[in-house]
């Protein structure tokens, strides 16, 4: 397996060392990865909208992740607020926007990034209405380091996608979400989240892990995203059986 990007390495060794870069050393005008991205974006096999970066928080975002754009990491963060894909059911963090009130660092801080502790044994970088969750892994996941995870909420476990930051994007554009997210999505979703902010989920019980009639048919609710982060990923909605969805 390949991994294009070291991204998350460097993202971690500069968090936590005693110089950080300013900001003219962040922004790189000579190679920048947006113009990549711009290409994906227009390229995209599923709908996208771009959420527009607000020039002071794209600034502190950027500084507080200390990588230059010319990562892609870097300039999504500098470049957008968030992408929002399909609908708005797959969020990429970015600098935050009133759409997606969440930027890439604060979204991880006290979740995965502690000024007293070691560098991140991963960082949170997207996420989906039912509480699935996108990490670059720094080695608290597995021995892939650098590659992106998917906790999936209907088996509660971390699973490899195998490839790293950039190829995530590419994939969320222009890969076949349909396809991957096929147990978890149900006859109406679109309508269901059309109306839901970028902070909020949809709280589904039973839970999509534990047996039980399809998703469709369970209660829906909706909670803030930050309260289903904590619910999963502290097992507590693991099930002793694994999930059947039909």
């Amino acid at each position: 397996m390949k991994l294009v990007s070291n991204t998350f390495y460097r993202t971690a060794r500069l968090i936590y060392s005693v110089f950080m870069r300013p900001l003219n050393e962040l922004i790189n005008t000579e190679d920048p990865a947006w113009p990549m991205v711009q290409e994906l974006i227009v390229g995209a096999t599923t709908p996208v909208e771009v959420l527009p970066a607000h020039p002071v928080d794209r600034e502190v975002a950027l500084l507080a992740i200390q990588v230059t754009t010319r990562s892609t990491m870097g300039a999504v963060v500098y470049e957008t607020g968030g992408l929002l894909i399909d609908h708005g059911w797959l969020r990429i963090l970015g600098s935050g926007h009133p759409r997606l009130p969440r930027s890439l660092p604060s979204w991880n801080k006290g979740r995965t990034m502690f000024v007293d502790e070691n560098p991140p044994g991963y960082l949170l970088v997207a996420d989906d209405v039912v509480g699935g969750f996108f990490a670059v892994n720094g080695g608290a996941l597995g021995a892939e380091m650098g590659a992106v995870f998917y906790f999936a909420p209907d088996s509660c476990q971390w699973e490899c996608l195998d490839f790293g930051y950039s190829e995530f994007i590419g994939w969320s554009l222009q890969g076949d979400l349909a396809k991957f997210y096929e147990s978890l999505r149900w006859p109406g979703w679109e309508n269901e989240i059309a109306s839901l902010g970028g902070d909020q989920a949809i709280f589904i019980f039973p839970f999509p892990a534990t047996k039980g009639p399809p998703l469709g048919e369970r209660h829906h609710g909706v909670v803030p995203i930050a309260e289903l982060f904590g619910l999963y990923i502290s097992g507590e909605a693991a099930p002793e059986n694994p999930s059947s969805n039909s």
